[in-house]
């Protein structure tokens, strides 16, 4: 699991795959709003010209000096669903970003988003 002391303080460390190759600079951290609890990283990759932002999930991340590392692999990464730089996931996006990582998505039991930004 993903620990920092203060997620904001990894804002626009570089986030590396498991070989160490960088896919992007950490812009946020989106958390499950049922635990409050870390679940995807928001990682901004492209040329400037046409930068966005692509999610990761940060299950079994670790933490070094400048870097958050995760378990997947930075093509899948940078294939996954993105935003607009200055955007914000819709609700109607979150179970795409799931779906990308095979991962299982079910809203909060009264409808309730499953991300939220921090």
């Amino acid at each position: 699991m993903f620990e920092a002391d203060n997620i904001r303080d990894w804002r626009d460390h570089d986030v590396v795959d498991g070989d160490g190759r960088k896919i992007g600079t950490l812009e946020s951290v989106y958390v499950d709003t049922a635990t409050d609890r870390p679940a995807f990283a928001a990682v901004l990759v492209g040329l400037p010209t046409r930068r966005r932002l692509v999610f990761v999930p940060v299950d079994k991340a670790t933490v070094g000096p400048g870097y958050l590392k995760v378990t997947y692999d930075k093509s899948l990464v940078k294939d996954a669903p993105g935003i607009d730089p200055d955007g914000e996931l819709a609700a109607a996006d979150e179970e795409a970003v799931f779906a990308h990582y095979h991962l299982p998505y079910e809203q909060g039991s009264r409808g309730e988003r499953r991300l939220g930004r921090r």
